[in-house]
């Protein structure tokens, strides 16, 4: 068997983490014959609960679970890690702001960038889910000077997978015949879900989902709407968020960075922007569709983008644009 890899989870007491731990601990995400070290990190006052968790995994007698470790301190849980899921960050409570959710996760997201960078193996693979993903994902890699800055991600693949799905239940297709589909920009109600460049198998051949959805304003109206509003109406629905889509994404989204995109195919990933792709400002971390191979990735270039699409896309980058803005106002007193 192989050496272990160190992975930490963060907010690993919560809901999404409950879905999520068993996935990667079974041979899900990084193979069956991966073992793995498992830290656990969450704040003191959710010690309790974690330890339930613990106890969870271990009754699993999971053949891969090597090891597993919880504690609420960051310098234990950053030591030597492989890959850091941070999972976990501050929600959005009744009457807070943007700016005050913001300046929250700054806070948060600025002390673990800083653990990342003094306690983690330089090559570590860090993926942001706690949202504002994409902004505490910037934020935890400007304090991570010391890792590069192409290691850092954030998780749009919820949005993809949920994009993927409605094309096929449209088409009456299985979700793995929908291919390249986009969701350019923030993980946030402006984000872009984009079927023009998709393409689905039917009847042994690939054919554009434009051609065989035959709507257009379908594709342009509810199609998008439905994708940027599915997290609020799972709420609405359940009185919970999205939890075990969210961890089968997380899933999807760090097997794809280990293993690579299958040939001729890409997906949505939220990378940092160097400002020469798509007319997208530098400095953003912007969701684009990316291929994958060698535990790096790459942003697809040359796609075609029409006068909607480039609308879409500058609209999100506006937002995002903003986020920064005014995250980094307290970036420095955080």
């Amino acid at each position: 068997m192989a050496q272990p890899i160190r992975v930490l989870v963060t907010g690993a007491a919560g809901q999404i983490a409950y879905s999520l731990l068993y996935g990667i601990a079974k041979g899900d995400v990084f193979g069956k014959d991966q073992p793995l070290e498992r830290v656990l990190l969450d704040i003191t006052p959710m010690m309790g609960v974690l330890g339930g968790v613990v106890m969870e995994l271990q009754d699993c007698a999971l053949p891969l679970l090597k090891d597993v470790k919880a504690t609420d301190k960051e310098d234990e849980a950053f030591k030597d890690l492989d890959v850091a899921v941070l999972v976990g960050s501050m929600p959005r409570r009744e009457g807070m702001e943007r700016k005050d959710l913001l300046k929250a996760n700054v806070k948060i997201f600025k002390s673990q960038g800083a653990a990342l960078d003094k306690y983690a193996k330089k090559s570590v693979k860090v993926i942001v889910v706690g949202n504002p993903a994409n902004t505490n994902c910037l934020t935890a890699l400007k304090s991570a000077p010391s890792i590069p800055k192409e290691n850092f991600s954030c998780l749009t693949r919820l949005d993809h997978n949920r994009a993927k799905a409605q094309i096929a239940n449209r088409l009456k297709v299985a979700n793995d015949d929908v291919k390249n589909v986009i969701i350019w920009g923030n993980h946030s109600s402006t984000q872009y879900p984009d079927a023009s460049h998709a393409v689905v198998h039917l009847q042994g051949k690939d054919v554009p989902v434009c051609d065989a959805v035959k709507d257009d304003s379908w594709l342009k109206g509810e199609f998008i709407s439905t994708v940027q509003q599915r997290g609020a109406a799972v709420i609405a629905a359940r009185k919970l968020s999205s939890a075990m889509s969210a961890a089968k994404a997380i899933c999807d989204h760090i097997h794809d960075i280990w293993f690579g995109t299958p040939e001729g195919q890409y997906v949505s990933m939220g990378v940092v922007s160097d400002g020469n792709c798509y007319g997208v400002p530098d400095e953003l971390v912007y969701s684009f569709p990316v291929v994958i191979k060698g535990k790096s990735w790459k942003i697809v270039e040359g796609l075609k983008i029409d006068d909607f699409s480039r609308e879409k896309m500058d609209l999100t980058a506006k937002e995002l644009k903003e986020e920064k803005e005014t995250a980094f106002e307290f970036l420095s007193i955080a």
